[in-house]
Formats: structure tokens, sequence, C-alpha cells
């Protein structure tokens, strides 16, 4: 007779290869799974017995700006627990919260995850350090900003192109935080900080990843008129590092580029017969990120999240603002900044067709400080199994959580997570398939899930419907391995 700490029972087991559900047991000894089958002659010092519900590897959350958050109680972590994911890969869209400090607020969209406060971390190190002391519930996966590194070595003077010293810093920084434990380099191109940057700056900088195995995860430069363009320069990029590419988010923004995603995901699949590209993308055809100027658009609806200057506009239409002031939307912007919105930029069948495509992973990308988020911050997986695999049949229940647990695994190199096998991690989820799903909405963008019924990381329950999140710190900073 085999004794272990936990044995789930009489469930169906997705494996997270997104091969179909086989029901079976599971069995954790420690913060591993000990054995998956027929286990009738274990024993655990806990059982449950979960006849009709599934069991999924933990979520991985493949685009977050949690960068801050894993520093906070384990409570503020329930938008994410509360779906079953157990890691998030920080530091996306080139910014990440370290290494940069701030004696003042930084500028946008840096200071989505903070004012000056949050930005005391100079290294990799001091941040990875921190969160040994105090760790969050959930594993963490973490890239360094370009945008961070940028705004640091050229002393917020970014409207031009770095010059060979500031590379060099940028490089010198990277190089840091690769050997500290960071899995590569994000950036967000499309951003004022950034904006100046030309491709072979950023050329230069990934340069430093290709010896360390890691990615260059990209918030591409336009989202709109130029994704093509904009695509095959991350995909030049990528190439001259030797990095493995993740297209951000990927979108094609405005009504003018409505449908352009069959052109886009084509030039994806030819791109990948010669090099290592993927993808990832949330379940909503809206996006959310600072409120700037230069991104309002009259045939945009934008919904203003949050204002520094005036709280009163949370929750409310930009346009009727103007209005109200009697200005035009762009001067209603400037005056409402710092500030955050939503713009409904996107078409549901381009949506749809990025989801499905094979390449594509799952990510969030939550913005968790401000007030009154996108629902994306804590509907999106639950959003994906329930609304597009179950109710649309997009694809089935295997591939969706595949897109979750699996391939992220595989792009990030996370080693031994993202699949249930005999001595992987015990990153777990179980849930209800014929009840999960979203139900957080634009006007209440903050209620949690349905048919989420445990979480564990590393063989700890953190996550529990009866009673939520549980205290349990057991997450930890995992590095890449190529």
């Amino acid at each position: 007779m085999s004794r272990c700490d936990l044995i789930i029972r009489d469930v169906a087991i997705f494996d997270g290869t997104g091969a179909p559900a086989r029901l079976g047991d599971l069995a954790v000894r420690g913060e591993r799974i000990a054995s998956v089958g027929d286990l009738g002659s274990w024993v655990g010092t806990r059982e449950i017995v979960a006849s009709g519900l599934a069991l999924a590897p933990g979520f991985i959350d493949a685009h977050t700006h949690d960068d801050r958050m894993l520093l906070s109680e384990p409570s503020a972590m329930t938008c994410k627990l509360s779906q079953g994911v157990t890691t998030v890969v920080v530091g996306n869209c080139g910014v990440s919260l370290t290494p940069a400090t701030f004696s003042r607020r930084p500028p946008p969209p840096l200071d989505l995850l903070g004012d000056e406060r949050w930005w005391v971390f100079d290294s990799f190190a001091a941040y990875s350090e921190r969160l040994v002391l105090s760790p969050p519930p959930v594993n963490a996966v973490a890239l360094i900003g370009h945008m961070t590194l940028r705004v640091q070595a050229m002393k917020g003077d970014t409207d031009r192109a770095a010059n060979d010293r500031e590379i060099a810093t940028m490089c010198e920084r990277l190089a840091a935080a690769m050997q500290e434990g960071a899995c590569g380099l994000s950036s967000g191109l499309a951003y004022p900080p950034s904006r100046h940057a030309p491709t072979e700056e950023l050329m230069a900088v990934a340069e430093v990843i290709g010896a360390y195995g890691g990615l260059y995860t990209t918030h591409l430069r336009d989202e709109g008129k130029y994704v093509i363009e904009s695509i095959e320069e991350a995909l030049r990029i990528g190439k001259s590092a030797r990095a493995r590419v993740v297209i951000s988010h990927h979108k094609c923004a405005g009504p003018d580029n409505f449908g352009r995603s069959k052109q886009t995901l084509a030039l994806i699949d030819r791109a990948s017969l010669d090099q290592d590209v993927d993808l990832d993308a949330y379940p909503y055809a809206a996006s959310s990120t600072s409120l700037l100027a230069e991104l309002v658009r009259e045939d945009i609806p934008i919904r203003v999240n949050w204002s520094v200057p005036h709280p009163e506009a949370a929750g409310r239409m930009l346009a009727e603002i103007a209005a109200e002031w009697g200005i035009d939307q762009r001067s209603a912007a400037r005056r409402l900044s710092p500030a955050g919105a939503i713009y409904f930029s996107m078409d549901e069948d381009d949506v749809r067709r990025i989801l499905a495509h094979p390449r594509t992973m799952i990510g969030s990308d939550g913005l968790p400080h401000g007030e009154g988020p996108h629902p994306r911050l804590w509907g999106t997986f639950p959003r994906v199994l329930g609304h597009y695999a179950r109710d649309l049949g997009l694809f089935d229940t295997a591939t969706a959580i595949h897109k979750m647990t699996g391939r992220p695994a595989a792009v990030f190199g996370i080693e031994n997570r993202g699949v249930l096998r005999e001595g992987a991690y015990a990153d777990l989820v179980l849930f209800d398939p014929l009840r999960i799903a979203d139900r957080a909405t634009f006007e209440k963008p903050t209620e949690a899930a349905a048919g989420i019924h445990q979480c564990w990381v590393n063989g700890q329950t953190v996550y529990d419907i009866a009673t939520g999140v549980t205290g349990a710190r057991p997450g930890r900073l995992l590095g890449r391995h190529a």
C-alpha cells in the first residue's frame, strides 16, 4: 500500500498535452505528483472524491503585469487563483518593475505598475530576493522590459535613438538580469518611451538573450495599419538574436483592420518554418492600457478605468466626458492623464481566429492596480473554457487546456509544469467543466469566476471555492530551461 499527502479520485484528468481526458486518480506527495492512474491501493492523508469534476495542470498566464502584485498579500492574487492560474509571466510589453528605481512617478505605461514608491529594485537579484523572503501564492516567470532598461539608461530622454553608450548600459543590465534568473526580454514599441527606438537598437539589446537561451516577447510597434510590417520587425529581431519570438496579445486594431488576422496568422505560419515564433491572446474584443491621446480615435469607443487628477471619471466613456467639458476627446485624454482606459477596438471574428490558432497561448494581460479593471483580469481562463470551448465549440476542452498549460510551459522553458505526470510539480486546478464560466463584466469587472473548486501550487492548497484564498505562499520564481 502506497501512502501520500493527497489523492484526488474519480476525476476527469486533462494532462495538459492536448490529449482527451481520462477518468482516474492522482496522488501528490510533498510538492510533486506521485502517481496518476488507478490508485485503488493508495492511501492519502487527505482524499477528495471528485466525481463529475475535471483536473488539469494549474493554468499558466502567459502575459501579465503582475510584477507588483507578487509582492502583495496573497489575497491580492484572488483574481488569478479564482481562475485556476498557478504561474504568471511578468515583465511584459517592455514594462518590468526591475531593474530600475525612480524618485518620481515614471512615465506611462511604466506607471501601470505603480508610482515611485514601488520602483525600488535596482537589480533583478534584489527583486528575486524579495520574492524569496516573502513568497507569493503563485509561481512566476520574469521578463526584463526594454522600456524599463531604456528609460533608465537614457535618463528619461527617450525621444530619440539610444547612443552606443546607452545601448551598452542596457545590454550590461540585461545580461546581469539573465544571469540572476530572468527568462528574456520584452518590448513595447508602440509606447512613447520606446517608440523612437530603431530596429537596430532592439537587435543590439536582444543579442544578449541569445547567449542565455532567452525569449523575445513584444507588444508590436503597430497593431493597426502597419501590423504586418511590425510582425516582420519582431521576426527580424528574434532571428538576429537567435531567440524565440512571442507576439504579445496579438490583435488587428481598429475598424479599418478588421479581418487582417488572416494575413497576420499566415505570416506567422510561414515564419515558423524558419524560426520559433508563438503568440498569446486574451478572449475579449477590447484592449486596455494607459489613456494616451495618440491612441484616441473617434471610431473607437473608450472607457476610462482610472484617472489620477479626475478619479470621478472612472467607469465613464471618454466621449461623454469630452462633451461635458466642451473639448475634443484627445484634449480630454490629456486632461485626465495619468489615466488608464479600455479601448473597444477589435473584431470578434479576429479574436476567435487568433484564439484558435495552434501557436496561441492564453494570457490575461490584466492590469491589477487601477480602478475598474478590464474584466480579463478576473475572467480570462474560465471564459476560454466556458464560452469559447464548451459553449461555442471553437476548440475542445483538451485543446483549450493545452493552450493554458503544456503549450506555455514549452514556450517559456518551464520544466515539469504544465503537465500531469509522475514527478511533475503539483500545480493543479480542480474545476466543474459544465459550470466553469467568467462572471466579470465591463460593468462589474471584479466578479470571481464560477466553477473553480480548488487550486494547488507546489502541492499546497492556495484556493478553495468555499473559503477563497488560503494565505499559503508556496510560489517561487522559475528560471528558463532552453
